[in-house]
């Protein structure tokens, strides 16, 4: 999808209530951020290197390009980006043919947001290519808008795909509870001005005011999103 992203702070807050619910993808409702590393260390491993464990909280949650960009430079690599960016969505994609394994409360609280008519979108740094894939067994029906990493042109920790996905829904960004498993993605929708739950997955995510840090998406319901969205930010 293309379209213009807003400027952070454009549109004012009318109200407490939630107005939408934008949610991560890779380790926030499926547990594939294992898979993203698992699939560098063998690309690599097939070119020659060895990945040192380490790296993984470097490239964990962020852009594609960042993450190759990161492993082709620490590695000494002779592999473009767009050659590895290849591998890697191949590689990805043959892992997730064979077993895509939900985290835990992710299906009953999409469930429960479809059920509840809660305008939800998918966000995620991921590849338009891969989404897809991933979204035919989360079920395209949960969310009434996606945005891919390739969809803008800045991913995060940007705040671009939180204002995109916020602006298609007719969402103000401060009445959007934001789900994220990264300090990548909690930062992106933290500039786009949306209230964050982090359920931290591969690596911490520090407290920080206005933040809430969950340990499973078994402690948040549509309740606990609302009573977020109502608290002050400074809360």
């Amino acid at each position: 999808m293309t379209s213009t992203v807003p400027a952070v702070g454009t549109r004012m807050a009318e109200g407490p209530a939630l107005q939408a619910v934008l949610l991560d993808m890779d380790g926030t409702l499926v547990d594939t951020e294992g898979f993203w590393w698992d699939t560098e260390v063998e690309v690599f491993a097939r070119l020659g290197h060895t990945l040192e464990d380490a790296w993984r909280n470097v490239v964990v949650g962020g852009p594609m390009t960042r993450s190759a960009a990161f492993l082709i430079e620490a590695t000494g690599a002779r592999i473009s980006i767009p050659e590895l960016t290849v591998l890697l969505n191949d590689g990805f994609e043959e892992r997730i043919g064979r077993s895509l394994p939900l985290m835990p409360g992710a299906g009953r609280l999409l469930g429960e947001l479809a059920a509840q008519g809660i305008p939800t979108a998918l966000v995620s740094a991921t590849h338009r290519r891969v989404m897809d894939r991933i979204l035919a067994s989360l079920g395209s029906q949960h969310f009434a808008l996606t945005v891919a990493g390739d969809d803008v042109a800045r991913t995060k920790p940007h705040p671009d795909p939180y204002l995109l996905a916020a602006a298609g829904l007719g969402a103000d960004p401060a009445r959007c509870a934001v789900i994220e498993d990264t300090a990548t993605g909690v930062a992106a929708a933290e500039a786009a001005g949306c209230r964050v739950v982090a359920v931290p997955s591969i690596t911490p995510i520090a407290p920080a005011p206005g933040r809430t840090i969950v340990t499973t998406l078994e402690e948040v319901d549509l309740a606990f999103l609302r009573d977020l969205v109502a608290l002050p930010a400074s809360a």
